[in-house]
């Protein structure tokens, strides 16, 4: 129950955080500061008290960094579900093989002559006859 609620509270904080840094104004970014005169003597512009945008960002980023260690930290406490590919030496299910006899399995034909198997005569063969008269001198 409590990790649901701060699921729901991690994702509205993530979501207020982009939209508090995304409408804030960047430091220097007034019209003098794009010609090169609007700096001041520090790197990173002047610091002051911040106002309202930057301290409610800041609280924010603070929410933010808390829920996710939170979130972290419940996860890794949790056991997870049983892997299947976890060990891959064991079959998950054996099945056992039925063998059907040969006359099941394929239809026999008893009738020779209408098969499509060329018949090879036994005397024929592939070697061709060469004549001895002619190429022996």
């Amino acid at each position: 129950m409590i990790y649901e609620v701060l699921l729901v509270a991690y994702l509205i904080v993530a979501l207020l955080l982009i939209g508090f840094v995304l409408i804030q104004q960047g430091k220097g970014a007034d019209m003098g500061a794009s010609f090169g005169s609007g700096g001041s003597n520090t790197v990173f512009g002047s610091s002051g008290s911040g106002n309202f945008m930057t301290r409610t960002t800041a609280i924010l980023a603070g929410l933010f960094f808390f829920i996710s260690l939170t979130l972290g930290a419940m996860t890794s406490n949790r056991e997870s579900a049983e892997d299947e590919w976890n060990n891959l030496e064991v079959p998950a299910s054996v099945e056992e093989q039925v063998e059907l006899p040969a006359d099941q399995d394929v239809p026999v034909i008893e009738d020779a002559a209408q098969t499509d198997v060329p018949v090879v005569e036994s005397d024929a063969t592939d070697v061709p006859v060469s004549d001895d008269s002619e190429g022996s001198n």
